[in-house]
């Protein structure tokens, strides 16, 4: 797969990109998704408004591989060629991979499912390396805790793919909960498209509600799971972005748009002379609990107005 570039063309030249500067001339960005998923391209989309509005010719170099550890590797490492000055990255396997291929070269990522917890940096305060950037990570608890409200569950079904650290640390979580709270979990890896049939049979005959985490694998083939998940009566919960539009009862998500203005400004700042690994990692601020009515209505099930009164989208 060949790098794709394109200019983000900057006219203004009123307000400066990098503080100081004059024209900044000849800065490259390399960006790389984690897959095609919408998230991650209406992040890349903001991200690249972002950096339009602030005055300055900037090349940005981007690519979206395959969903697979080898494609993240070679894409980072077709990037150590180009030699960039910044390297953006959008999900926590790109990101991982970057931090892996990658040397002596500002890594700045996006929309990252737990940066402490995925193993990036030990720190939120600071990552002490070549490293910056915005976390996803919303509240678990919340959602679970929403769903109990609407209909009690004994055991959650949970689909995730053990190649995507994000994705792990969703399950970990939901395991941690399930001990607090005396629910099980029915777990299903599903490390490619090809594997999701029998991972949602397995799942549909020992849970009474589907979690479905990041993982990009699954999220490329949501609308079989939301198929399925309607052929069985079983309502779904998840993290990821617009979840709910397709169908699932709640979701709880970080703004990708949010996500990607977050990351231009640390690039801002890095090409600014300032340290990648002095800066806080951002924390998501819009975070919506959305409720789909229709699914509640085809599933039978009655949303307890304590539930509406803390959801941010309500969806009839």
């Amino acid at each position: 797969m060949g790098v794709t570039r394109f200019i983000a063309i900057l006219i203004l030249g009123i307000v400066t990109l990098w503080d100081g500067s004059a024209s900044g001339g000849g800065k490259v960005v390399a960006t790389v998704l984690t897959s095609d998923l919408p998230r991650y391209k209406e992040a890349h989309h903001a991200f690249v408004r972002a950096l339009s509005a602030r005055g300055n010719e900037l090349e940005i170099i981007t690519q979206t591989p395959n969903p697979d550890p080898i494609s993240w590797a070679n894409t980072l490492r077709k990037f150590n060629a180009v030699r960039p000055d910044v390297i953006v990255t959008f999900g926590a396997p790109a990101t991982l991979a970057a931090v892996q291929e990658t040397d002596n070269i500002p890594i700045v990522f996006a929309d990252v499912y737990g940066p402490v917890e995925t193993g990036l940096t030990r720190s939120m305060t600071r990552t002490g390396n070549n490293l910056c950037g915005a976390s996803s990570k919303v509240p678990v608890a919340t959602l679970v805790r929403s769903m109990m409200e609407i209909r009690p569950v004994k055991t959650f079904g949970i689909l995730y793919n053990n190649r995507e650290a994000g994705a792990i640390v969703q399950l970990k979580e939901l395991k941690r909960l399930a001990a607090q709270h005396g629910f099980q979990v029915a777990e299903a890896n599903v490390p490619s498209a090809a594997g999701l049939d029998a991972a949602l049979n397995h799942l549909v005959a020992r849970s009474d509600c589907l979690f479905v985490t990041e993982s990009s694998v699954v999220g490329r083939q949501i609308d079989r799971v939301m198929r399925r998940a309607r052929e069985a009566r079983l309502p779904v919960i998840s993290t990821v972005p617009d979840a709910s539009e397709k169908g699932a009862l709640l979701s709880l998500e970080a703004s990708p748009a949010e996500q990607g203005q977050l990351a231009a400004e640390f690039v801002v700042k890095v090409l600014g002379g300032k340290k990648p690994g002095e800066m806080p990692i951002a924390s998501p601020h819009r975070v919506e609990l959305v409720v789909n009515l229709n699914a509640a209505k085809l599933l039978g099930l009655q949303v307890p107005f304590r539930t509406l009164s803390v959801a941010t989208k309500v969806l009839r």
